[in-house]
């Protein structure tokens, strides 16, 4: 079986990377069999479709038709159609069509942040995971955002975002707030790290004379990512969480 993380060419985004190589460390814990994997938002199949070549079965919930085709034509290009299954969907909807505690592994990426109802969504990611299962929460930050809109010179709603009182949407969580969502879900954190901390700031006309550059940026990057000073700088944050065996 194929493993994921550093130097896996599927990862090759600068702000993908990271979170492919964080996956890779979860998926290597998880043994050397097959994981069932659920991609809840998995769109087109970006993480999907290289979870598929390493050997996993993935099932990839989204609610675009156009995402559906996109995933079916990427899947076919690299050969995996036989492992990755597309189902139209959202997380809301997610037990009517994954059969509650059968997924190992469920990615959560950029879609927290869409529901109306984090807690519930949460709630569900639960339902959906076997016992001892793990989810792949990936959630912008809010202070990340705030850092942003202030650089950009956009103060007015760097401040607005500041002071949102309700996590989610736009405004992003705090690393507190997502901590208390996934709790409160039933499940129990195992790792939290910062996500793009730096590459959502360095402009491309830095990196783009110095090929070099996008690589330093890219070990600094690693560097910082389980550092707690840094998690609320970061433009996201990446929690891994995992169902409690007794299923509580």
């Amino acid at each position: 079986m194929t493993p994921l993380g550093a130097g896996t060419r599927s990862w090759n985004s600068l702000r993908t990377t990271v979170v492919g190589e964080l996956l890779g460390d979860v998926l290597a814990g998880m043994g050397t069999a097959p994981v069932r994997v659920v991609d809840a938002g998995g769109g087109t199949g970006g993480f999907a479709v290289p979870l598929a070549a390493a050997g996993h079965h993935v099932t990839v919930v989204d609610p675009s038709p156009d995402a559906m085709a996109a995933l079916r034509r990427r899947a076919g290009e690299q050969a995996v159609s036989g492992t990755v299954t597309g189902v139209q969907g959202d997380l809301a909807g997610l037990l009517e069509v994954v059969d509650p505690g059968t997924a190992d592994l469920l990615l959560c990426h950029n879609v927290l942040e869409m529901v109306d109802d984090p807690a519930a969504a949460l709630r569900t990611v639960h339902e959906a995971l076997r016992p001892g299962g793990l989810v792949s929460l990936l959630v912008p930050s809010r202070g990340g955002g705030v850092l942003a809109k202030t650089l950009a010179g956009r103060f007015a709603e760097a401040a607005a975002l500041l002071d949102q009182p309700v996590p989610g949407g736009a405004a992003g969580f705090t690393p507190a707030e997502v901590h208390a969502l996934v709790s409160a879900a039933g499940l129990t954190i195992e790792t939290t790290h910062a996500v793009r901390v730096f590459s959502d700031l360095v402009p491309g006309a830095v990196l783009d004379p110095d090929p070099a550059g996008t690589s330093a940026l890219l070990d600094l990057e690693r560097k910082v990512a389980d550092r707690p000073e840094y998690f609320a700088l970061a433009g996201q944050l990446h929690v891994v969480a995992r169902r409690p065996d007794g299923g509580s």
